[in-house]
């Protein structure tokens, strides 16, 4: 096993990653009602209040989608925290910066392979 040449508190990532995953799966849940069809009628609400209508729901689905994103990659730095990978760039293999991981503690690539994947 490779060691990080930046030490990790693996235990205070974990329960931050798993404190933002609870958060999260919360949010889901309660925004789920937001996110479902829009049934307006129109014979007693305006255009406009239709339009409005809509784009809450455009929005409201849009924050879904991110919050599941987001819940997708908290599931997979905890899965890497797991397997002892956590640090690890999983396209090349060379050590993610600490201050990298600091700023974002989900993410699976070094600088450099984030770079070349834009």
């Amino acid at each position: 096993m490779k060691r990080l040449h930046h030490k990790i508190d693996k235990d205070a990532v974990r329960a931050m990653l798993a404190t933002r995953r609870e958060e999260l799966a919360r949010l889901i849940g309660q925004a789920h009602e937001a996110a479902h069809p829009v049934e307006v009628d129109q014979t007693s609400v305006g255009r406009l209040s239709r339009m409005d209508a809509l784009q809450a729901q455009a929005m409201a689905q849009d924050t879904e989608r991110r919050r599941h994103a987001e819940l997708s990659r908290l599931d997979s730095a905890l899965e890497r925290l797991s397997s002892g990978e956590y640090g690890w760039c999983t396209a090349c293999g060379d050590e993610i910066a600490a201050k990298r991981l600091e700023l974002d503690p989900t993410t699976p690539l070094c600088i450099k392979c984030a770079r070349a994947a834009h």
